[in-house]
C-alpha cells in the first residue's frame, strides 16, 4: 500500500528511515550498486523527498492477513 514520507530520522546505525503516513518506517538507505538514493545523504534531498509515496510492506501484509 502506497504512503506519504513525512519525514525522517536516522537509525542506530545511523542508517536513515523514512516516517511514512501510516505510523510505520522504512529504511531508504544509499548503498550503491544495489540501492542508488544518493538524495538521503543531504537535507536538501530528504526535504525534496516529503510527500512523496512508497511501497508500506507492513500495510500490505496487514491488509493480507
Amino acid at each position: 500500500m502506497l504512503q506519504a514520507i513525512i519525514g525522517f530520522h536516522l537509525d542506530d546505525e545511523q542508517h536513515y528511515v523514512a516516517e511514512l503516513a501510516c505510523g510505520h518506517n522504512q529504511h531508504v538507505r544509499h548503498t550503491p550498486p544495489w540501492q542508488n538514493r544518493a538524495w538521503v545523504l543531504t537535507e536538501d534531498g530528504r526535504k525534496k523527498k516529503l510527500g512523496v509515496m512508497l511501497e508500506c510492506k507492513l500495510c500490505d501484509n496487514k491488509l493480507n492477513n
